[in-house]
């Protein structure tokens, strides 16, 4: 009974293991050599949120920008360019990005 269990445990512990080993990594829009971004998805607002960063966000990156208006993109289909901000994601929140320009699908 006792080789019966160990066996079973092993069992256990080799698929476990072995599940984990074939996981692709998450995607990371961002180069990690020159730190720059290329997102698309739909701008929308950012309401309140528990991290607290952030004036938009798009496919659940948080955006700020000083040199492009956010606000004329909301819920277009875009494609955003710019560089992740240094220390964030904080509080569960997440990663914040300085948009520097941005695409836009079909604008009226």
């Amino acid at each position: 009974m006792k080789k019966t269990f160990l066996i079973l445990i092993l069992c256990i512990s080799f698929l476990a293991c072995e599940r984990s080993i074939n996981l692709p990594a998450p995607f990371d829009p961002c180069n990690t050599v020159t730190g720059l971004c290329e997102i698309t998805g739909i701008i929308q607002k950012q309401g309140v949120t528990s991290y607290q960063y952030g004036t938009h966000i798009i496919s659940e990156y948080a955006l700020r920008s000083n040199s492009v208006i956010l606000d004329d993109f909301i819920n277009y289909n875009a494609t955003i360019i710019g560089y992740r901000i240094e220390g964030y994601p904080i509080d569960g929140g997440p990663v914040y990005i300085e948009v520097t320009d941005i695409v836009c699908d079909v604008m009226d």
